[in-house]
Protein backbone atom coordinates (compact mmCIF):
# COMPACT_ATOMS: atom_id res chain seq x y z
CA UNK A 1 0.00 0.00 0.00
CA UNK A 2 1.32 3.42 -1.22
CA UNK A 3 2.32 5.51 1.83
CA UNK A 4 2.16 8.80 -0.35
CA UNK A 5 -0.28 11.40 2.05
CA UNK A 6 -3.35 12.16 -0.40
CA UNK A 7 -3.45 15.89 -1.20
CA UNK A 8 -6.34 17.56 -2.21
CA UNK A 9 -6.78 20.63 -4.84
CA UNK A 10 -7.86 24.00 -3.07
CA UNK A 11 -10.14 25.81 -5.11
CA UNK A 12 -11.69 29.37 -3.72
CA UNK A 13 -15.16 31.66 -3.93
CA UNK A 14 -16.78 29.97 -6.57
CA UNK A 15 -18.09 33.73 -7.27
CA UNK A 16 -15.32 35.91 -9.46
CA UNK A 17 -16.91 39.38 -9.95
CA UNK A 18 -15.59 42.12 -13.21
CA UNK A 19 -13.21 44.09 -10.83
CA UNK A 20 -11.28 40.76 -9.31
CA UNK A 21 -10.03 39.31 -12.93
CA UNK A 22 -9.12 43.09 -14.12
CA UNK A 23 -6.99 43.00 -10.62
CA UNK A 24 -5.01 39.67 -11.64
CA UNK A 25 -4.77 40.27 -15.11
CA UNK A 26 -0.61 40.38 -15.68
CA UNK A 27 1.21 42.91 -17.39
CA UNK A 28 3.24 41.24 -20.05
CA UNK A 29 5.33 43.75 -20.74
CA UNK A 30 8.98 42.06 -19.92
CA UNK A 31 11.30 44.77 -21.93
CA UNK A 32 14.22 45.49 -20.41
CA UNK A 33 14.73 48.24 -18.19
CA UNK A 34 17.03 50.09 -20.59
CA UNK A 35 15.31 49.08 -23.61
CA UNK A 36 14.90 52.62 -24.99
CA UNK A 37 18.48 53.61 -24.61
CA UNK A 38 19.97 50.92 -26.02
CA UNK A 39 17.94 51.00 -28.99
CA UNK A 40 18.63 54.54 -29.56
CA UNK A 41 22.57 53.78 -29.10
CA UNK A 42 22.20 51.34 -32.25
CA UNK A 43 20.46 53.40 -34.25
CA UNK A 44 23.48 56.04 -33.94
CA UNK A 45 26.08 53.09 -34.08
CA UNK A 46 24.06 52.12 -37.52
CA UNK A 47 24.74 56.00 -38.92
CA UNK A 48 27.91 55.79 -37.89
CA UNK A 49 29.57 52.34 -39.49
CA UNK A 50 27.54 53.45 -42.46
CA UNK A 51 28.94 56.56 -43.14
CA UNK A 52 32.37 54.63 -42.28
CA UNK A 53 31.22 52.08 -44.78
CA UNK A 54 30.47 54.33 -47.51
CA UNK A 55 33.70 56.59 -46.51
CA UNK A 56 36.39 53.67 -46.91
CA UNK A 57 34.22 51.95 -50.66
CA UNK A 58 35.08 55.32 -52.24
CA UNK A 59 38.44 56.28 -51.21
CA UNK A 60 39.12 52.69 -51.72
CA UNK A 61 37.79 53.10 -55.27
CA UNK A 62 39.14 56.73 -55.74
CA UNK A 63 42.72 55.95 -54.94
CA UNK A 64 42.34 52.15 -55.89
CA UNK A 65 43.43 50.77 -52.22
CA UNK A 66 42.29 46.77 -52.47
CA UNK A 67 42.46 47.08 -48.45
CA UNK A 68 40.00 50.59 -48.19
CA UNK A 69 37.95 48.28 -50.11
CA UNK A 70 38.11 45.31 -48.21
CA UNK A 71 37.49 47.16 -44.50
CA UNK A 72 34.71 48.71 -45.78
CA UNK A 73 32.86 45.88 -47.17
CA UNK A 74 34.06 44.28 -43.52
CA UNK A 75 32.10 46.99 -41.86
CA UNK A 76 29.16 46.27 -44.17
CA UNK A 77 28.21 43.02 -41.74
CA UNK A 78 28.39 45.31 -38.87
CA UNK A 79 25.74 47.58 -40.41
CA UNK A 80 23.98 44.33 -41.00
CA UNK A 81 24.17 43.22 -37.50
CA UNK A 82 23.44 46.30 -35.77
CA UNK A 83 20.26 46.38 -38.17
CA UNK A 84 18.88 43.10 -36.82
CA UNK A 85 19.36 44.29 -33.16
CA UNK A 86 17.74 47.53 -34.18
CA UNK A 87 14.48 45.64 -35.94
CA UNK A 88 14.47 43.06 -32.80
CA UNK A 89 14.19 46.63 -30.51
CA UNK A 90 11.54 47.80 -32.46
CA UNK A 91 9.66 44.23 -32.92
CA UNK A 92 9.72 44.14 -29.68
CA UNK A 93 8.36 47.50 -28.17
CA UNK A 94 5.99 47.61 -31.23
CA UNK A 95 4.37 44.20 -30.01
CA UNK A 96 5.47 44.11 -25.86
CA UNK A 97 1.82 43.82 -25.32
CA UNK A 98 0.30 41.53 -28.45
CA UNK A 99 -2.00 39.13 -26.67
CA UNK A 100 -0.55 36.38 -29.29
CA UNK A 101 2.71 36.67 -27.57
CA UNK A 102 1.76 34.53 -24.33
CA UNK A 103 4.33 36.06 -22.34
CA UNK A 104 5.56 39.22 -24.19
CA UNK A 105 8.19 40.17 -26.48
CA UNK A 106 11.50 40.45 -24.33
CA UNK A 107 12.76 37.07 -25.39
CA UNK A 108 13.42 38.48 -29.00
CA UNK A 109 16.21 40.56 -28.38
CA UNK A 110 17.91 37.28 -27.75
CA UNK A 111 16.91 35.72 -30.64
CA UNK A 112 18.31 38.33 -32.29
CA UNK A 113 22.01 37.90 -30.69
CA UNK A 114 21.68 34.05 -30.68
CA UNK A 115 21.74 34.94 -35.09
CA UNK A 116 24.55 37.53 -34.05
CA UNK A 117 26.87 34.89 -32.32
CA UNK A 118 25.89 32.94 -35.45
CA UNK A 119 27.72 34.95 -37.31
CA UNK A 120 30.30 36.16 -35.12
CA UNK A 121 31.73 32.20 -35.14
CA UNK A 122 31.09 32.28 -39.19
CA UNK A 123 33.55 35.42 -38.98
CA UNK A 124 35.78 33.69 -36.59
CA UNK A 125 36.12 30.65 -38.67
CA UNK A 126 36.79 32.36 -42.09
CA UNK A 127 39.35 34.63 -40.11
CA UNK A 128 41.16 31.62 -38.85
CA UNK A 129 40.93 29.84 -42.84
CA UNK A 130 42.55 32.57 -44.40
CA UNK A 131 45.22 33.31 -41.79
CA UNK A 132 45.69 29.74 -42.46
CA UNK A 133 46.53 30.30 -45.96
CA UNK A 134 48.68 32.96 -45.53
CA UNK A 135 51.20 30.66 -43.79
CA UNK A 136 51.97 28.66 -46.35
CA UNK A 137 51.54 31.28 -49.27
CA UNK A 138 51.30 34.94 -47.65
CA UNK A 139 50.42 37.98 -50.23
CA UNK A 140 52.53 40.81 -50.78
CA UNK A 141 51.00 43.69 -48.31
CA UNK A 142 51.25 47.07 -48.56
CA UNK A 143 52.28 47.72 -44.99
CA UNK A 144 52.12 51.52 -44.69
CA UNK A 145 48.44 51.60 -46.02
CA UNK A 146 47.36 48.31 -44.08
CA UNK A 147 48.51 49.55 -40.84
CA UNK A 148 46.46 53.49 -41.89
CA UNK A 149 43.55 51.60 -42.56
CA UNK A 150 43.95 49.55 -39.46
CA UNK A 151 44.16 52.25 -37.26
CA UNK A 152 41.36 54.05 -38.79
CA UNK A 153 39.20 51.30 -38.02
CA UNK A 154 40.59 50.55 -34.60
CA UNK A 155 39.69 54.41 -34.21
CA UNK A 156 36.05 53.50 -35.56
CA UNK A 157 35.61 50.96 -33.60
CA UNK A 158 36.47 52.54 -30.30
CA UNK A 159 33.98 55.13 -30.63
CA UNK A 160 31.42 52.99 -31.43
CA UNK A 161 32.51 50.71 -28.06
CA UNK A 162 32.21 53.83 -26.41
CA UNK A 163 28.62 54.26 -27.56
CA UNK A 164 27.41 51.57 -26.91
CA UNK A 165 29.57 50.69 -23.31
CA UNK A 166 26.85 49.73 -20.48
CA UNK A 167 24.91 47.51 -18.60
CA UNK A 168 25.24 44.28 -19.94
CA UNK A 169 27.49 44.69 -22.71
CA UNK A 170 30.45 42.89 -21.61
CA UNK A 171 31.81 39.59 -22.78
CA UNK A 172 32.05 38.16 -19.36
CA UNK A 173 30.28 34.95 -18.48
CA UNK A 174 26.72 35.00 -16.98
CA UNK A 175 25.63 31.88 -15.37
CA UNK A 176 22.64 31.84 -13.64
CA UNK A 177 20.58 34.49 -11.70
CA UNK A 178 23.70 36.30 -12.19
CA UNK A 179 22.66 36.92 -15.93
CA UNK A 180 18.93 37.35 -16.35
CA UNK A 181 19.25 41.21 -15.97
CA UNK A 182 21.67 41.45 -19.14
CA UNK A 183 20.50 42.74 -22.32
CA UNK A 184 21.73 39.97 -24.61
CA UNK A 185 20.73 41.64 -27.96
CA UNK A 186 22.53 44.97 -26.83
CA UNK A 187 25.80 42.55 -25.90
CA UNK A 188 26.00 40.85 -29.53
CA UNK A 189 26.40 44.30 -30.48
CA UNK A 190 29.03 45.83 -28.54
CA UNK A 191 30.84 42.07 -29.26
CA UNK A 192 30.68 42.84 -32.84
CA UNK A 193 32.06 45.88 -32.24
CA UNK A 194 34.65 44.86 -29.55
CA UNK A 195 35.48 42.06 -31.84
CA UNK A 196 36.88 44.30 -34.93
CA UNK A 197 38.64 46.11 -32.59
CA UNK A 198 39.92 43.28 -31.34
CA UNK A 199 41.48 42.44 -34.90
CA UNK A 200 42.37 45.89 -35.59
CA UNK A 201 44.76 45.29 -32.53
CA UNK A 202 46.12 42.40 -33.51
CA UNK A 203 46.65 43.73 -37.45
CA UNK A 204 48.68 46.10 -36.33
CA UNK A 205 50.72 44.23 -33.98
CA UNK A 206 51.26 41.73 -36.80
CA UNK A 207 51.62 43.90 -39.60
CA UNK A 208 54.35 46.30 -37.56
CA UNK A 209 56.02 43.01 -36.66
CA UNK A 210 56.44 41.91 -40.11
CA UNK A 211 57.27 45.47 -41.73
CA UNK A 212 60.19 46.22 -39.18
CA UNK A 213 61.33 42.69 -37.45
CA UNK A 214 60.25 40.72 -40.97
CA UNK A 215 58.57 38.80 -38.95
CA UNK A 216 55.93 37.58 -42.31
CA UNK A 217 54.43 35.41 -39.93
CA UNK A 218 53.49 37.27 -37.19
CA UNK A 219 50.25 38.93 -39.45
CA UNK A 220 48.96 35.65 -40.22
CA UNK A 221 49.36 34.40 -36.44
CA UNK A 222 47.68 37.54 -34.60
CA UNK A 223 45.00 36.52 -37.27
CA UNK A 224 44.69 32.77 -35.79
CA UNK A 225 44.87 34.36 -32.54
CA UNK A 226 41.94 36.92 -33.29
CA UNK A 227 39.82 33.93 -34.67
CA UNK A 228 40.05 31.67 -31.50
CA UNK A 229 39.56 34.56 -29.55
CA UNK A 230 36.02 35.94 -31.24
CA UNK A 231 35.37 32.22 -31.39
CA UNK A 232 34.96 31.69 -27.77
CA UNK A 233 33.11 35.10 -27.17
CA UNK A 234 30.50 33.72 -30.05
CA UNK A 235 30.13 30.15 -28.07
CA UNK A 236 29.23 31.77 -25.04
CA UNK A 237 27.04 34.27 -26.20
CA UNK A 238 25.25 31.62 -28.02
CA UNK A 239 25.03 29.57 -24.82
CA UNK A 240 23.88 32.16 -23.08
CA UNK A 241 20.95 33.35 -25.30
CA UNK A 242 20.05 30.10 -26.15
CA UNK A 243 19.51 28.92 -22.70
CA UNK A 244 16.76 32.34 -22.48
CA UNK A 245 15.35 31.00 -25.56
CA UNK A 246 14.77 27.10 -23.98
CA UNK A 247 13.58 28.19 -21.28
CA UNK A 248 16.51 27.20 -19.00
CA UNK A 249 16.14 27.68 -15.32
CA UNK A 250 18.32 30.63 -13.43
CA UNK A 251 20.74 30.00 -11.19
CA UNK A 252 20.37 28.40 -7.55
CA UNK A 253 20.03 31.73 -5.71
CA UNK A 254 16.11 32.88 -7.48
CA UNK A 255 14.42 29.72 -6.11
CA UNK A 256 16.38 29.57 -3.41
CA UNK A 257 14.69 32.77 -1.91
CA UNK A 258 11.68 31.80 -3.23
CA UNK A 259 11.79 28.95 -1.02
CA UNK A 260 13.14 30.72 1.90
CA UNK A 261 10.05 33.28 1.48
CA UNK A 262 7.48 30.44 0.62
CA UNK A 263 7.93 27.68 3.00
CA UNK A 264 6.94 27.51 6.73
CA UNK A 265 5.94 24.24 8.75
CA UNK A 266 2.91 23.98 7.73
CA UNK A 267 4.07 24.67 4.00
CA UNK A 268 5.95 22.94 1.57
CA UNK A 269 7.43 23.84 -2.22
CA UNK A 270 6.30 20.57 -3.78
CA UNK A 271 7.46 21.89 -7.51
CA UNK A 272 9.18 25.21 -8.97
CA UNK A 273 9.65 26.50 -12.25
CA UNK A 274 11.95 29.62 -12.28
CA UNK A 275 12.88 31.40 -15.91
CA UNK A 276 13.76 34.74 -17.69
CA UNK A 277 11.05 36.35 -20.15
CA UNK A 278 13.19 39.29 -20.88
CA UNK A 279 16.24 41.15 -19.05
CA UNK A 280 15.44 41.69 -15.94
CA UNK A 281 12.65 39.56 -15.44
CA UNK A 282 11.60 36.31 -14.48
CA UNK A 283 8.50 34.28 -14.43
CA UNK A 284 8.01 31.21 -11.73
CA UNK A 285 5.37 29.02 -11.25
CA UNK A 286 5.23 27.20 -7.62
CA UNK A 287 2.94 24.39 -6.58
CA UNK A 288 2.76 24.15 -2.61
CA UNK A 289 1.29 21.56 -0.54
CA UNK A 290 0.14 22.71 2.48
CA UNK A 291 -1.36 21.32 6.09
CA UNK A 292 -3.53 25.03 6.68
CA UNK A 293 -3.65 26.46 2.90
CA UNK A 294 -4.01 30.17 2.69
CA UNK A 295 -5.51 31.81 -0.85
CA UNK A 296 -2.69 32.00 -3.50
CA UNK A 297 -1.95 35.79 -2.98
CA UNK A 298 -0.62 35.42 0.09
CA UNK A 299 1.78 33.42 -1.23
CA UNK A 300 2.47 35.92 -3.41
CA UNK A 301 2.28 38.59 -1.16
CA UNK A 302 5.49 36.88 0.57
CA UNK A 303 7.29 37.54 -2.62
CA UNK A 304 6.67 41.17 -3.30
CA UNK A 305 10.32 41.97 -2.36
CA UNK A 306 12.03 39.82 -4.90
CA UNK A 307 11.38 42.67 -7.88
CA UNK A 308 12.85 40.43 -10.85
CA UNK A 309 9.58 37.93 -10.26
CA UNK A 310 7.10 40.01 -13.01
CA UNK A 311 4.54 37.33 -13.39
CA UNK A 312 4.17 34.45 -10.75
CA UNK A 313 1.44 31.36 -10.78
CA UNK A 314 0.73 29.79 -7.21
CA UNK A 315 -1.20 26.38 -6.96
CA UNK A 316 -1.91 25.20 -3.74
CA UNK A 317 -2.98 21.85 -2.68
CA UNK A 318 -4.07 20.95 1.05
CA UNK A 319 -2.22 18.20 2.55
CA UNK A 320 -4.87 15.13 4.14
Amino acid sequence: MSNRKAVRLISWSPTVHSHEIDTERHNHDFLGANHGRNARRVGIAIGLSFFIMIAEIVAGQILGSMALLADGMHMATHVGAFAIAAAAYSFARKYRTHPRFTFGTGKLGDLAAFGSAVVLAFMAVLIAWESAGRFSSPDPVRYDEAIIIAVIGLAANIVTAILLQGEGSGHHHHHGAEGHHHDHNHRAAFLHVVADALTSVLAIAGLAAAKYAGWIWMDPAMGIVGAVIIGRWSIQLMRDSGAVLLDAAVGPALPAAIRERVETEVDRVADIHVWRVGPGHTAAILSLVSADPKKPGEYKARLSDLGELCHVTVEVREAA
